[in-house]
């Protein structure tokens, strides 16, 4: 694998094709690998009990955030070798270098993230060793090891995010931050659960920490994609996310289960766990955005079209979530007042997530490198 950049802009773009592509890949594997590992545990817990540490979903989950880590360090290592023999390095590959422990080290900043989430993992994964020594099992998904590992795999998916975008010349990297997206979003479904510590009467806190994220992270696609289309493209992402881990994770569990000769529960009422987090509206919810966003081609500013488009953004799957969670889960009835109020914080919030996301796309598209005038990339 060849980190440097190339003289004339058509062979450096090409280099970077081939060399991009292969830890690029590795790394939203490692992601993907992690996210299937998640989604089975949680059914676990739910269909079958408690568990150990030492389980088939939990060797996902980690081995999936060991194959993000290893995958930034191999280019950490070899982005400081071609720093240290004089080479330039080409910003396509994963971003700009930055140096770290001064000079020790030069790593480009989506594998930074990436490495730092993976590490982080490490640590955490410690903690949750020792936690199931200490007590035995796991009887919650929101313990504070749990939390502090899926903060960590949050933050490796990010550096993917940002490792792709910086190869956005190429379709793979354009199709590489839709996808990472909307793994972030699936992914910060379980993460919001930590936030069912804080009772509100009548608000779904829950509920409206899903509107935040879901809505900050269809605007970062939007903004990154700079067209039309970029919304719906993570939406889309996550819809079929949710369709597979919808047949995946029933079945995985009931399987493992079977395999290892343990008894399912009496009382399952056979709703995936997970994928029922996910908000099923995202999609029509993102089009009608993409109709927001079209605003700022009449001569609107895009950060009052994005604020809009979150505000609005916000309301409707603040809104949806507990229609969502009542149809799923076979609920009597839809408590219309819960809705009213969560689909009101959903839209406050949802207006900084609109905002923030436009922010954050257009700050993904700045990783990929300069062109200059004379047709070549400033690496």
């Amino acid at each position: 694998m060849d980190l440097t950049a190339g003289g004339a802009r058509t062979v450096s773009v090409a280099r970077s094709a081939r060399t991009g592509l292969a830890p690029a890949g590795t790394v939203l594997a490692g992601s993907v690998i992690s996210l299937i590992g998640l989604t089975w545990d949680i059914q676990w817990h739910g269909d079958v009990g408690p568990d150990t540490f030492f389980t088939l979903p939990h060797l996902f989950l980690y081995s999936g955030s060991a194959i993000s880590g290893l995958a930034s360090l191999v280019v950490v290592l070899m982005t400081t070798a071609a720093r240290r023999a004089g080479r330039g390095v080409d910003a396509r590959v994963g971003g700009r270098a930055i140096n770290v422990f001064g000079k020790v080290f030069a790593a480009p900043a989506g594998y930074l993230v990436t490495g730092s989430g993976a590490a982080m993992f490490l640590l955490y994964g410690l903690w949750d060793q020792w936690w199931h020594g200490l007590y035995g099992f796991d009887a919650v998904i929101d313990s504070p090891p749990h939390i502090g590992l899926l903060l960590s795999i949050t933050l490796s998916i990010i550096g993917t995010v940002m490792v792709f975008a910086a190869a956005r010349e190429h379709r793979w990297g354009t199709l590489g931050v839709v996808g990472s997206l909307g793994v972030l979003i699936a992914f910060s479904t379980v993460t919001v659960l930590g936030l069912e510590q804080i009772d509100v009467d009548g608000i779904d806190v829950v509920s409206v920490g899903t509107a935040l994220l879901s809505v900050l992270l269809v605007a970062a696609g939007a903004g990154f994609w700079g067209r039309p289309g970029g919304a719906a493209r993570v939406a889309a992402a996550l819809a079929v996310i949710q369709a597979i881990t919808w047949w995946f994770s029933p079945w995985a569990a009931e399987a493992y289960a079977g395999a290892v000769g343990l008894p399912m529960r009496d009382y399952i009422d056979g709703v995936p766990a997970m994928p029922s987090m996910m908000p099923m509206a995202l999609l029509p919810i993102a089009l009608l955005l993409e109709a927001i966003y079209l605003l700022s081609r009449r001569g609107w500013s895009a950060g009052r079209v994005s604020v809009l488009a979150g505000g609005i953004g916000g309301l409707l799957v603040g809104a949806s979530m507990p229609i969502q969670n009542a149809v799923v889960y076979g609920a009597d009835s839809v408590r219309w007042p819960v809705v009213f109020m969560t689909a009101a914080v959903g839209a406050v919030v949802g207006l900084l997530g609109g905002f923030a996301g436009w922010r954050f796309g257009g700050m993904l598209r700045l990783l990929a490198p300069a062109k200059t005038q004379g047709g070549e990339a400033n690496a």
